[in-house]
């Protein structure tokens, strides 16, 4: 399916994208949502009574996939569509590159350009800031100047590809450039805790989503729980900590940054996660 996207893409062939969605429907059924189709016996609703589609992007999301789990390249891009659509893109736990938290705007007016080689056509007011900025062991790249970059910043307590262990980069990925921005030496895999490595009652977890608050006033926290059986106990937990969001992640989850052995224990589906916290 992968390789058909690709193809696709760098194509540009329509045909190619119809194999894809083809492969896309047809795949064995992996989720509740493969088991649900739309029936309905109901007059369509005319089109000027449905939401524009700028309302609709603006509830567009991408998963939390740092810097080095993915490519510069696809990280920076993600932000700056994202960015257009007026929806949100996540950084992931890898900290971000404070060029990245300017518009083209600001930069032109020093004289100078934003070293994206690989972003053609930038436009003015593009930004390829991430609008939610993950906190995931405070030594990823966490600055003061980071979160008051965020619209949104997200505590990872958990990730879904592997509930009880925190996200992996191995040493091969960690680049100098992703190095610098972790605060960390090149070569070296990096690990963050589980869970979030000072977070060990309700009582220090508000007392983070205060804390972060406090560092960006208008940003809102949210927090990412795994969707697991107990889930509902924990973002009770969650709620009474003064969380803004509770974000419930599956089994989907994770990029292939992680060792095959970490991903064979995966959290269960978003859907059941999302049943039990309600």
């Amino acid at each position: 399916m992968v390789k058909n996207l690709h193809k696709a893409i760098f194509d540009k062939e329509y045909d190619h994208y119809k194999l894809y969605e083809e492969e896309l429907s047809q795949r064995p059924l992996t989720a509740l949502r493969d088991l649900l189709a739309f029936d309905s016996d109901r007059e369509p609703i005319p089109i000027d009574e449905v939401e524009d589609v700028a309302s609709i992007c603006k509830r567009f999301a991408t998963g939390g996939m740092s810097l080095g789990a993915l490519s510069r390249e696809a990280h920076e891009t993600l932000a700056v569509a994202m960015n257009r659509l007026g929806g949100i893109s996540n950084s992931g736990e890898g900290g971000e590159d404070f060029e990245r938290f300017l518009t083209v705007d600001d930069v032109q007016a020093d004289g100078k350009s934003l070293r994206f080689p690989h972003l053609n056509g930038l436009r003015d007011g593009d930004s390829a800031s991430s609008a939610i900025k993950q906190v995931a062991s405070g030594r990823f790249g966490v600055t003061a100047e980071y979160l008051n970059n965020a619209r949104q910043i997200e505590i990872k307590v958990a990730q879904g590809a592997k509930p009880g262990e925190g996200g992996q980069l191995p040493g091969a990925k960690v680049s100098e450039y992703i190095a610098g921005m972790r605060y960390s030496k090149p070569g070296v895999t990096l690990i963050s805790p589980p869970p979030h490595h000072d977070i060990y009652s309700i009582e220090d977890l508000s007392q983070l989503i205060f804390d972060l608050h406090e560092v960006n006033p208008e940003a809102k926290v949210s927090v990412k729980l795994v969707a697991e059986v107990g889930i509902g106990t924990v973002a009770s937990g969650v709620a009474k900590a003064n969380a803004d969001v509770i974000q419930i992640s599956g089994h989907e989850g994770g990029t292939g940054a992680s060792p095959i052995s970490s991903m064979k224990h995966a959290g269960g589906l978003w859907e059941l996660g999302l049943t039990e916290a309600h």
